[in-house]
């Protein structure tokens, strides 16, 4: 990532802030200059934080933000965690270690690249090391909590392409606050929605008279209104098809995905070109279609009928560029997007035991990426990956329409009392090499969850978060020789071409945390 680059952003964030009339005029202009002037990527994003703040509304927070240093990070690869199921396969990474170094070399290779990004930041419990000091109820201070998501927020909005889309769930706690620190990143203009997920069906009460029974999953757009949103004609967009008048479109699911009432006049058959029955996937008396038997019928030259990896018949409408990426706020049903309690029986299944607590159902990821992408060759991000749930409902998506979506996951490696090893080796690495490859890297193979599903198949590389001092001399040492080009989607360059990419891409790496 081009420094420049990152700055000539900051710089349009704030133009955008003076024409909210969030940012004087004249405070732009100062601000313009410094962060023109600033050494580092780093240090033009405080700048520009000083920007960012809606006094008028009371919006504020004790900032604690990361500072230049003289160590570079960079990705280097888990030979022990990596793992091939076959070479023809997608590749997905895991990335352990913080995740606001792993943002910052992320943008060296995906830069605009991310179509969605899935986030349950951790809000509740110490697990960002020094970012997240705790108080005295053991939970984040909500200062730490917004210093630490805003610079990673940032970065996240670099990361994702014009028509990309962000979900961050949420508690009613801390929901008004991460609303107005979204808004202050993403733009109030941005806000697509949000649902309210029925997350557990139990007694007791959370508060004196209430019993809390649900969270929040709010939307953003990187760009809600851009042109490849509301133009059929921009090809800019996902949607390569083409219709006899030239309208651009692709094929979508035509049976619901969740979020739905259930309505038995839609749970009916379709006749597939063999002559066979279709049923709507999934569960009997939940499943069903999203068109009327009647406009099946009439608008069958609009449907496409495939096979998918098991052999089953698939049923796809057509869907043009214009139509929206997400809909608008609402509730999700629990019968179909599951509750936490679902998201801890898979995860026994996996595991035999729970070695992870409140981990989010397959179902609920799923529904949310289906919702936004644009095709099913997309790439999700998850910088809070705790368990690997993201992971693997992209991996069951591809398994269900023959996709292509890869999937990045970042996980911290915290210690615990149920993962001595950390959470990254004990859970995250684990789920996926079992779901994935059908055994652990033990070799074990007789866990649960193999019993009614088969292996997801595809690669993982797994990479840590390593550190290197630019001020390294010693041969075999210096950032030039500890780099991987290749773990950053680059072929082997040659020496000169080597220091100039490392030069480039790799000085805003250098971080560290502002002293208090």
């Amino acid at each position: 990532m081009n420094d420049y680059v990152g700055k000539d952003e900051i710089l349009k964030d704030l133009q955008q802030r003076v024409e909210d009339k969030i940012l004087e005029p004249s405070n732009y202009d100062l601000l313009k200059k410094l962060v023109e002037n600033a050494d580092t990527l780093d240090e033009a994003i405080k700048i520009a934080e000083l920007g960012t703040t809606y006094r008028r509304t009371g919006f504020h927070f004790d900032k604690k933000l990361e500072k230049h240093s003289n160590t570079i990070s960079y990705f280097k690869k888990n030979e022990d965690l990596s793992f091939v199921t076959d070479p023809a396969a997608t590749t997905h990474k895991l990335i352990i270690g913080d995740n606001y170094p792993a943002l910052l070399n992320l943008l060296v290779e995906y830069k605009g690249k991310i179509d969605v990004i899935y986030i349950d930041p951790p809000y509740g419990k110490d697990s960002m090391g020094e970012f997240a000091q705790t108080n005295y109820e053991n939970a984040i201070s909500r200062d730490n909590l917004l210093s630490m998501l805003y610079p990673r927020l940032w970065l996240a909005k670099q990361l994702l392409s014009e028509n990309g889309v962000i979900f961050c769930s949420i508690d009613d706690k801390n929901h008004a606050y991460i609303k107005g620190l979204f808004d202050e990143i993403f733009g109030e203009s941005n806000f697509v929605g949000e649902y309210v997920w029925h997350s557990k069906l139990t007694g007791g009460y959370d508060n004196d008279n209430i019993n809390m029974q649900h969270e929040f999953v709010m939307v953003y757009a990187k760009n809600k209104y851009s042109e490849t949103l509301k133009d059929e004609e921009n090809t800019d967009t996902k949607y390569t098809l083409q219709d006899e008048g030239g309208r651009y479109y692709k094929w979508d699911s035509l049976w619901n995905i969740g979020g739905l009432t259930y309505s038995k006049s839609l749970d009916y058959t379709i006749k597939a070109p063999d002559g066979n029955d279709i049923y709507p996937p999934g569960e009997r008396g939940v499943a069903f279609w999203l068109w009327s038997k009647d406009k099946v019928e009439k608008e069958r030259d609009q449907l496409k009928f495939q096979k998918d990896k098991n052999g089953q018949w698939k049923v796809y409408k057509k869907v043009y560029a214009s139509d929206n990426i997400v809909s608008s706020s609402m509730l999700l049903d629990q019968k179909l997007v599951k509750g936490n309690t679902n998201g801890t029986a898979v995860i026994k299944s996996i595991f035999g035991t729970k070695p992870f607590d409140n981990p989010k159902p397959v179902e609920l990821i799923k529904y949310l990426v289906q919702r936004a992408e644009k095709s099913n060759d997309s790439v999700i991000l998850d910088f809070f990956a705790g368990s690997g749930t993201t992971g693997q409902a992209v991996l069951e998506m591809n398994q269900e329409d023959d996709g292509n979506r890869q999937f990045i996951l970042m996980t911290n490696n915290e210690v615990t009392d149920k993962n001595p090893n950390g959470i990254a080796y004990d859970v995250t690495s684990r789920r996926l090499k079992r779901v994935m490859d059908g055994k652990d890297y033990d070799g074990t193979d007789n866990f649960k969850w193999l019993e009614k599903n088969k292996p997801l198949g595809d690669n993982l590389l797994t990479v840590d978060i390593a550190e290197v001092a630019n001020f390294e001399a010693t041969e075999g040492k210096t950032a030039f020789d500890v780099i991987d080009e290749t773990l950053y989607g680059q072929t082997k360059l040659g020496v000169n071409e080597k220091v100039e990419w490392v030069a480039k891409n790799f000085e805003q790496t250098q971080k560290r945390l502002e002293e208090k």
